[in-house]
């Protein structure tokens, strides 16, 4: 049925009448999109409220908000300080600029402590216990918008400059204002850089490996007519509430886009290309290309759009939020390889492989002849594939134990992996905001820098006191006195000052305790039906790895399903879909232990972001399920004429140099991420693009081959098993 679609389709698309009004349907439906929707870039949003709202940490923050409220506002910290100690000269600095802002509040300002009213005296008693360190802050509307807040700190660094001449006094911002400033500049132009590179990479690479300036081009053009629909249809869904789109998810829809996109464009090119050089007439040959190709490449693409929609699961909003901008991509590029790419090979011909033009046997005899001169082998066929494709089918065993001892070796890493989820891990170290918390760190005791909130629904008993209890514990170094809600007598609030880093995993490891023992209060108090929250900084890294946890355990289980389905349904085969399934698997655990090897041992990260291996696997997966099923499928398709062993020796061969091209782009555009300034793209691009080349040179040209030869006529069951017979190849009912 779907080779019948794909004839019908190919008649349609491939011929010298429609490749012109392909492109221009294509042009006129992109430039209708654009001038009435708008870019995704402006529809993104900045907010890094990454949890469901019914977690405790998050109900823990509404109470706070509620019954302690903070109407000073949102607060900028700024961090004071000199090696040695602050002088009196720098406390009258201090009060210079409070006493400036009193005066001429920055744009936004809220509220400011009236620090110029008080003796200098008083205002060092708040410095830090080595006296090097003082914390002053600055409120700030709720209402600022991050630009807003960005000028208001640009015009306070002027005050501070005009003020303060001592260049031993170093001043950093830190706290929820610079953080909101940082996370937002991270991305300020990001998305254009990294299009501009993953551009160039991809056009480097294309030339180096088919050495044709016009066929580097074609595959960009084809993915530009996606990116071109993509983005205002994101715009849309974004800007009427449907989806919610960061600039992080953005970012990496590009690199996906360019990299898979190309990788689809290669599938189709490169059996054109074959089909050139044994037919005459060019659409003939697109045709054909079209027909033997399509049902691989729409089925790669349905694999990782439902791959990559499996993150719609995810109740973490970072994995929530890439489900829909990356199937979408892939689904719209699928339509695109379907349409305006053999219009485009049509419209180009045999002149897009110039100057390595494909030709057939009798077209290159009447050139020679009439050129006077004997013309290069056009069929360019690689001594190295076919030495690939005859090592797997010779040598199956060994080859399965080396790459079962060598991958499997790599994964044992993977256990000895720390994780952080701390948002400012993610930042670089020179970014202002993690400067001033460094600062901070370095000069209050670790607990003081983020504290802990234990708040009691008390259901009316007056008498619960958990300051002694919670003052008792080894790794709590300060507790305050209870405090009623201001609206709410039934609610009683503890501040928890921790004497180890709250950011560690030390320290959330403890939240569960700590909530255990105020719960065995309030049952040694007869309350049965009170409720206990934990929050601050310490307890949203605890929920965030208890809610990505859960992400991961039930969205990995179910891309597997989807790839197992999907594989069993396309090849007929069970044996085959298990052992293309394990060996992505395989090939993911060892991309996440050399990631750990170069982002641990060698970039000196103590902890990998702990969303790191959902989004890698995912990605691999899918991806990784690609090159299996195009290489698989030239198997396939061989081995109903051919031998067993031949058939998996010339679909090796076949596939090997555009699914190893292919893989050399697609592992490229994301190491393209190393880019940008954001650890979380950096390790991810880092790990992904280490698996894409294990997956291109290790599972696809040797581990999945021999598991096949070694499987024999089994490896196609409950299928048709084939086999040879007295120099025939004839098919048998299992």
């Amino acid at each position: 049925m779907m080779q019948s679609f794909l004839n019908k389709w190919g008649q349609i698309v491939a011929n010298s009448k429609s490749r012109w009004f392909i492109s221009i349907i294509w042009v006129v439906i992109i430039a209708i999109f654009s001038i009435s929707w708008p870019s995704v870039n402006k529809e993104v949003v900045g907010s890094n409220n990454l949890l469901p709202d019914d977690v405790m940490s998050i109900e823990a923050n509404k109470i706070m908000n509620e019954q302690f409220p903070n109407h000073a506002g949102v607060p900028l910290l700024v961090v004071w300080q000199r090696d040695g100690g602050l002088q009196e000269a720098d406390f009258e600095t201090i009060q210079s600029l409070y006493k400036v802002l009193g005066e001429k509040p920055l744009a936004y300002q809220s509220e400011i402590p009236p620090f110029d009213q008080m003796p200098a005296q008083a205002l060092a008693a708040a410095s830090s216990e080595d006296g090097e360190a003082i914390v002053t802050p600055i409120f700030f509307s709720k209402r600022a918008e991050t630009d807003q807040l960005k000028d208001a700190v640009s015009n306070l660094n002027k005050m501070v400059d005009g003020i303060s001449d001592q260049s031993e006094l170093q001043v950093q911002y830190t706290g929820p204002v610079s953080i909101q400033i940082d996370a937002v500049s991270l991305f300020s132009q990001a998305d254009v850089k990294l299009l501009i590179a993953t551009v160039v990479i991809v056009l480097v690479l294309l030339i180096a490996l088919y050495r044709s300036p016009i066929l580097a081009f074609i595959p960009l053009i084809a993915v530009a007519f996606a990116y071109g629909l993509i983005n205002p249809l994101l715009g849309l869904m974004a800007s009427k509430g449907w989806i919610e789109v960061d600039a992080q998810a953005v970012s990496i829809m590009t690199v996906l886009l360019f990299g898979a996109g190309t990788d689809y464009c290669l599938f189709l090119i490169s059996r054109y290309r074959d089909e050139l050089l044994l037919v005459e007439n060019q659409y003939t040959a697109l045709r054909r290309a079209m027909s033997k190709t399509g049902g691989a490449i729409m089925m790669s693409a349905m694999t990782t759009v439902l791959g990559l929609f499996t993150l719609s699961l995810a109740h973490y909003a970072s994995y929530h939020r890439f489900a829909v901008p990356f199937s979408l991509a892939i689904f719209v590029m699928a339509i695109a390889l379907m349409t305006i790419l053999p219009a485009l090979l049509a419209l180009f011909g045999r002149v897009a492989f110039y100057p390595f033009i494909p030709r057939t046997e009798e077209m290159r005899r009447e050139l020679e002849k009439k050129k006077g001169k004997k013309l290069r082998d056009s069929k360019g066929k690689s001594r190295l594939r076919t030495m690939t494709g005859e090592l797997v089918t010779k040598k199956p065993i060994p080859i399965i134990v080396v790459c079962m001892i060598l991958l499997g070796g790599l994964a044992l890493f993977v256990p000895k992996i720390e994780y952080t989820y701390g948002l400012l891990d993610s930042f670089p170290e020179d970014m202002p905001s993690r400067e001033g918390y460094t600062l901070i760190s370095e000069h209050y005791a670790a607990g003081e820098v983020a504290p802990m909130y234990v708040i009691l629904e008390t259901v009316g008993k007056s008498d619960v006191d958990l300051k002694e209890k919670l003052a008792a514990l080894p790794y709590v170094s300060a507790v305050s006195d209870g405090k009623i809600g201001e609206s709410n007598e039934n609610i009683l609030s503890y501040e928890v000052t921790l004497a180890i880093d709250p950011y560690s995993q030390e320290a959330v490891d403890h939240v569960p305790a700590i909530k255990s023992l105020a719960k065995d209060s309030m049952k040694e108090a007869d309350i049965s039906k009170g409720e206990v929250w934990i929050g601050g900084e310490t307890a949203t890294l605890y929920d965030t790895q208890k809610t990505t946890n859960r992400d991961q355990n039930i969205i990995m289980p179910v891309v597997l399903g989807i790839m197992a389905l999907l594989l069993v349904l396309y090849f007929r085969s069970l044996p085959a879909m298990l052992y293309m399934l394990t060996t992505v698997v395989f090939s993911f655990l060892s991309a996440l232990g050399i990631g750990w090897i170069v982002i641990h041992y060698i970039l000196g990260e103590p902890a990998m972001q702990g969303l790191i291996p959902l989004y890698s696997f995912v990605f691999l997966v899918a991806l990784g399920s690609d090159y299996n099923i195009f290489m698989m499928s030239s198997i396939w398709r061989k081995r109903k004429t051919l031998p067993h062993k031949q058939a998996i020796s010339e679909g090796v061969g076949e596939t090997g140099y555009v699914i190893s091209s292919a893989g050399l782009i697609l592992a490229g555009t994301f190491a393209v991420l190393a880019v940008l300034p954001m650890q979380v793209l950096v390790q991810f691009g880092t790990i992904t693009a280490i698996g894409i080349l294990l997956d291109t040179f290790i599972i696809r040209p040797l581990f999945v081959p021999a598991i096949t030869t070694v499987l024999g006529k089994y490896a196609f069951w409950p299928g048709k098993l084939w086999r040879k017979q007295d120099n025939t190849v004839m098919s048998e009912k299992e």
